[in-house]
């Protein structure tokens, strides 16, 4: 995809709400606190050797749990001055690398933050409201990857944009701003403001489904 970067932004924003809110305030990963959202977003980049752990189960991800709860005995201001800058050389300067998983990892995020400490769904500018769509709507079929027993089409409110995510029938169909449909995919359905419409036992079958990384 061709067009700027928003990660570079989404990262900075969050930076500055984690430095404003300090190290206990809330996620909507809770436990977690900003502590400790602090330390995977630095293990994430900076921790080869963790990282695998952050998409696989099993022993890779309880290995890079025991990295994380290290990392975030350190001062939170230097964690988050670590996360503020850029990433070392290689796989997270990619551009494909900054443009999907980056940008998603830290909008996401910063919505964990945000939303845990009252603050609503964000008014994106339409270039980002674009990167977002991209995003959930380019692999919508490794978003939806858990469901089973319903289709599912993913539209962006307001717009002609639609994609089917999965390939099935009776299909179920979300929809709302980019921004909103990938949190819920990413799990946040609790706070993700779409709507889920479609025949009931599609929609309860979405429901039912544990969306996430």
């Amino acid at each position: 995809m061709a067009g700027p970067f928003f990660d570079a932004a989404e990262r900075e924003h969050l930076a500055d709400l984690l430095d404003r809110l300090g190290p206990d305030a809330p996620t909507l990963l809770a436990p977690w606190t900003t502590h400790d959202l602090a330390a995977h977003l630095v293990l994430r980049e900076r921790d080869s050797l963790a990282g695998p752990g952050l998409v696989l189960p099993g022993p890779w991800e309880r290995f890079a749990e025991r990295r994380r709860k290290r990392l975030a005995r350190r001062d939170f201001r230097s964690l988050v001055a670590m996360f503020r800058s850029e990433p070392p050389r290689g796989f997270f300067r990619i551009d494909w690398v900054r443009r999907v998983p980056s940008l998603n990892e830290f909008f996401v995020h910063h919505e964990d933050v945000r939303r845990a400490n009252g603050r609503g769904p964000r008014a994106n500018p339409p270039a980002m409201d674009a990167a977002l769509w991209h995003n959930a709507s380019s692999a919508p079929w490794f978003l939806a990857r858990r469901l089973r027993g319903a289709g599912l089409v993913l539209e962006w409110t307001g717009t002609p944009e639609t994609v089917r995510a999965r390939r099935g029938e009776p299909t179920a169909r979300i929809a709302g701003a980019p921004g909103e449909i990938l949190l819920y995919l990413f799990g946040r359905r609790r706070v993700a403001q779409v709507e889920v419409t479609g025949p009931a036992e599609a929609v309860d079958a979405v429901r039912r489904t544990r969306f996430g990384m």
